[in-house]
């Protein structure tokens, strides 16, 4: 069994601020991480911009250089790999946690899909995009259905549908009708979300405008059959010739992991972690949590930029313990 001062979950930025800061305070660590490094950017859209200018996504002092005003997904996922590099971070990819037990001397035993750990405290950084919200529908499980999209090549010359009025959403439903695909979006409220880049806003309001994209608000897809779906409006049921579903319907934390973990979870609509914002220890002494996990349902309350700070947060507290 291997034994660390920190078990960090998750390698994401977040993840990887903290495994700096542990290894800066100069205790044993590792990062354990079920997929690929920083995964969830990995999944990101290939020709994503972020929100956030280049200087808000750095961690651990390194600097982040982009040719563009915005960063982009590929950038970034560079940036942290070099980040990684320049740290030489203990990460275990590819290695799943299945439990976390506070043993009778308040240490921590992890157990995973490779090994066993003994650990004095843990941080759980896992992000909220392995989860994605269904819509529960009929044809929802059907091949030409997708819940995370990449590349819009895939779409060329192709009847596509996008749910979704946020960036997700919208950023879909523009790059693949420039790929040529005969793109509909669907909205489930009365306008585009107002968490859209300020950019972007304007280019998909005139190609809706334009007619070269259509779209339907206060509407929903109620079927999805092989070759088409059903889509219901306040005025109005109809079905539409369809190839490919786009639904960008949002994410969620891993809420049945969490608990498992040993993190309480509150207010059941949002089902927000219970942790002390000072410290971001959960009600089980030694086990903390680190960014957009912190927020629960409320995906938009945290992202890289505003949640960097956990990390020193964290281990200040550690610190004053030992």
């Amino acid at each position: 069994m291997e034994e660390y001062d920190v078990l960090i979950i998750g390698a994401g930025p977040i993840g990887m601020a903290c495994g700096i800061n542990a290894k800066t305070a100069g205790l044993s660590y590792v990062i354990v991480e079920k997929g690929a490094l920083v995964n969830s950017l990995y999944n990101y859209p290939v020709f994503m911009t972020f929100f956030s200018t280049s200087q808000k996504l750095e961690i651990g002092g390194v600097p982040f250089v982009s040719i563009n005003p915005k960063p982009n997904r590929n950038e970034a996922v560079e940036y942290y790999r070099r980040v990684a590099e320049n740290f030489e971070l203990n990460i275990n990819l590819f290695e799943q946690v299945n439990g976390v037990q506070k043993e009778t001397d308040g240490s921590f035993e992890v157990s995973t899909s490779k090994r066993q750990y003994k650990v004095k405290n843990v941080i759980i950084s896992t992000g909220f995009y392995d989860v994605p919200l269904l819509m529960n529908i009929p044809g929802e499980q059907l091949p030409k259905v997708t819940h995370y999209y990449k590349d819009p090549h895939l779409y060329a010359f192709q009847d596509v549908v996008v749910i979704g009025a946020n960036n997700s959403g919208i950023d879909a439903a523009l790059e693949t009708y420039r790929k040529g695909a005969n793109v509909t979006l669907v909205i489930r409220g009365p306008e585009i979300g107002s968490y859209v880049k300020y950019w972007v806003r304007p280019d998909i309001e005139n190609r809706i405008k334009e007619g070269e994209i259509k779209a339907f608000f206060n509407a929903e897809v109620t079927d999805i059959q092989k070759d088409s779906v059903t889509i219901k409006t306040q005025t109005e049921t109809f079905t539409l010739k369809n190839d490919f579903v786009i639904a960008m319907t949002g994410y969620q934390p891993d809420f049945d992991m969490l608990k498992k973990l040993g993190v309480t979870l509150g207010d059941e609509n949002a089902n927000r972690p219970v942790y002390n914002p000072e410290t971001m220890e959960t009600s089980l002494p030694g086990l903390y949590l680190a960014g957009v996990v912190c927020g629960g349902m409320d995906t938009h309350k945290w992202f890289i930029e505003n949640s960097r700070v956990h990390a020193d947060q964290i281990f200040k507290h550690i610190g004053a313990k030992n």
